[in-house]
């Protein structure tokens, strides 16, 4: 299939899924509201408020939603074309030996193309990845040979500069302490004519008052999900000094995909 073709296709699904991300965000839905059981109050064990949004014990929060993380987001993920936008981002751009952090519990592994040599999966949330082994363990022993899994800090990773040929980050500079450190060092391990992709979500340089809505729900959010969904990506993007290749956004500017190479 021919991009163009692909394209057209996708661009069907976006304009629908632009339609309903504009409910999404000015809004209240499952995504952007409480989780079951969670109160929009914030308190630190002190009894004083605290920020969500500065927190740095986030990966509490992934191990407590990961056994249902899938089936709450799956809606919201389809109904946007966010598979769409991860499958044509993995298809079109990786190959070779790839690496991928903040893998969670796997929702990309339906779209790596056969020209993947070896995919490294790693997150700091070993119940994440508990629920991405469960994935592979139904595959086949060939496809799932291409794999290997294991818990690391994205800004500290275990292996030595320039081993990938291919990184891919989606919706994770959203939930790094310091994304920018994180995108410093995926470059340090990626290969100097290997690739980044990214996709991410963050807020809109187009709808202020879409951005504002962020702004305004951040600290719940970052509680619910440990996600801070109003970062700048174009700013921390541009303070890890990425050589852009292709950037554009989806769903009102709230939906960054990226194609970048390491600084040069």
């Amino acid at each position: 299939m021919s991009m163009a073709t692909y394209a057209r296709r996708f661009g069907i699904v976006a304009v629908s899924g632009s339609i309903y991300v504009g409910a999404v965000y000015l809004g209240i839905q499952l995504y952007g509201g409480e989780r079951k059981g969670q109160q929009e109050n914030y308190n630190s064990v002190d009894g004083n408020k605290t920020s969500y949004v500065l927190d740095p014990r986030r990966t509490a929060t992934f191990q407590k939603i990961a056994y249902s993380y899938d089936d709450e987001i799956a809606k919201d993920e389809f109904v946007m074309g966010i598979n769409l936008l991860r499958r044509a981002l993995l298809y079109f751009n990786a190959n070779g030996n790839v690496l991928e952090v903040g893998a969670g519990t796997g929702r990309n592994l339906a779209y790596y193309p056969s020209t993947v040599k070896k995919i490294v999966l790693t997150d700091s949330s070993e119940k994440m990845l508990e629920k991405a082994n469960e994935k592979l363990s139904r595959m086949s022993n060939t496809e799932k040979s291409r794999y290997e899994v294991m818990v690391a800090d994205a800004g500290k990773l275990p292996f030595a500069d320039k081993s990938f040929d291919t990184i891919v980050d989606t919706f994770g500079l959203c939930s790094f302490d310091d994304p920018t450190a994180v995108l410093k060092e995926l470059q340090r391990v990626c290969k100097p004519d290997g690739k980044i992709l990214l996709l991410e979500h963050g807020r809109s340089k187009s709808y202020s008052g879409l951005s504002s809505y962020l702004d305004k729900h951040a600290e719940r959010h970052a509680k619910n999900w440990g996600c801070v969904w109003n970062r700048d990506i174009d700013e921390i993007v541009e303070s890890a000094g990425l050589d852009l290749e292709k950037s554009t956004t989806y769903h009102f500017g709230t939906t960054y995909y990226i194609v970048s190479k390491p600084k040069r």
